[in-house]
């Protein structure tokens, strides 16, 4: 298909810009055919052939911005095709004998107009390349601290007005700017949180991706605790596939041992007890559970074994759609889930009283606080990055929770 527009695009640019030298027009061709067969090449070596991350990333990225771009000249074109094709019908139809018939390719108007609608769709194709160039530049490490009143009916006395603040996603494969990752971290301390949910995806495929970063996270500290679950993405499973095998066997080891060297307290289907002055909540955590081709590892039974005679419950679980699909149904004694995973695409728009994205046709519940009667869910849209090297309008996140009674 992107082949096929290829030859649309550059016929049409050879239509319209005819004082080109026959050695312009074959140069000019080459050199779009070339970029996009290496490019193409390149995503599907991305895919299938383990390179390096930060080429693939270049790949992948420059693919993706330059598509972007022929899909919005695209439409420039066919306007334009369908303009030119209706003209041409109404002079078929209202072509009589007596009158010659006027070929639509020899009418300089046509010609002006559509000479005026590829250029101006080059121009506009310009749009969506410096947007998302700003992105990478400015938007993957500007990290946003968003603050909220998290009520919870129950919540003993001792906890009210304490504070929790949750990241998702660091994706640390993706990084290659230490210092702004530090930054961030440093701005999650200064907000002085009692205790620090981190809800999964702490690499993209293996856990050597964490080598540089982990001394940073390392710091990532609150006097009640840090407690994380596992991503999707933890498991390795679109490296290693989704069988079985010493090597990924290991690489999962090698992520859970990463929690641990950092002092984070990693819940896979097992609750802690936060204790305040002798009042006590529950901290809950599964690991990945998905809908559709995302694995179903949690299990919320062990999960919460234990725990009725606790008056708040707080899940970690990764993936938003899990609240949806099991938690409300089944486990109302869950008073509060935080998730990630969606990253909110890393495109869209995000203010204080609007959100739209293109992933909430795919997840009805995708970033912000959600409610259900008495239960609630909180998603965050991560700390880090995937594939696209930056964010557009949906910018990485720290959450502050403020817990209340009322």
């Amino acid at each position: 298909m992107i082949l096929a527009f290829d030859y649309y695009f550059v016929n049409a640019a050879l239509c319209v810009f005819k004082n080109w030298t026959e050695k312009s027009k074959k140069r000019f061709t080459r050199i779009y055919y070339g970029v996009s067969i290496v490019l193409i090449i390149g995503v599907f070596a991305g895919i299938f052939v383990n390179i390096f991350l930060s080429l693939r990333a270049v790949i992948l990225v420059s693919f993706f911005l330059i598509t972007a771009c022929k899909i919005v000249m695209l439409l420039f074109l066919v306007i334009d095709d369908l303009r030119r094709g209706l003209i041409f019908l109404f002079r078929q139809f209202r072509k009589t004998p007596q009158s010659p018939t006027v070929n639509p390719s020899e009418d300089g108007d046509t010609i002006s107009r559509s000479s005026f609608l590829v250029k101006a769709g080059i121009v506009a194709a310009a749009v969506p390349l410096t947007s998302l160039t700003w992105g990478i530049v400015s938007g993957a490490y500007d990290y946003q601290v968003r603050r909220k009143t998290l009520i919870l009916p129950n919540l003993p006395a001792a906890f009210d007005g304490i504070t929790m603040a949750q990241i998702s996603d660091i994706h640390s494969g993706s990084f290659y700017n230490p210092k702004a990752v530090r930054g961030g971290v440093e701005m999650l301390l200064g907000e002085k949180p009692d205790f620090i949910f981190f809800t999964g995806d702490i690499v993209n495929d293996m856990a050597n991706e964490m080598r540089d970063y982990q001394d940073i996270f390392s710091k990532v500290k609150a006097p009640l605790g840090v407690f994380s679950s596992l991503g999707n993405h933890d498991y390795g499973d679109y490296h290693f596939g989704r069988e079985s095998s010493p090597a990924k066997a290991k690489n999962l080891k090698d992520v859970i041992k990463t929690h641990e060297l950092m002092g984070w307290d990693l819940l896979m289907n097992e609750n802690r007890r936060l204790k305040v002055d002798g009042e006590e909540i529950g901290i809950l955590g599964i690991e990945n559970w998905g809908m559709g081709r995302f694995p179903k590892y949690g299990k919320m039974e062990l999960a919460v074994k234990n725990t009725d005679d606790l008056p708040v419950k707080l899940l970690l679980s990764h993936d938003p759609s899990h609240w949806r699909a099991e938690v409300l149904p089944k486990y109302p004694q869950i008073d509060a889930m935080f998730s990630g995973h969606t990253h909110g695409m890393q495109f869209g728009v995000r203010t204080e009283k609007y959100q739209w994205s293109p992933i909430e046709y795919i997840y009805k519940e995708w970033a912000g606080l959600y409610q259900e009667q008495q239960q609630q869910l909180y998603v965050n849209v991560g700390y880090g990055f995937l594939g696209f090297p930056g964010r557009v309008g949906i910018l990485p996140e720290i959450t502050v929770f403020t817990l209340k009674r009322a």
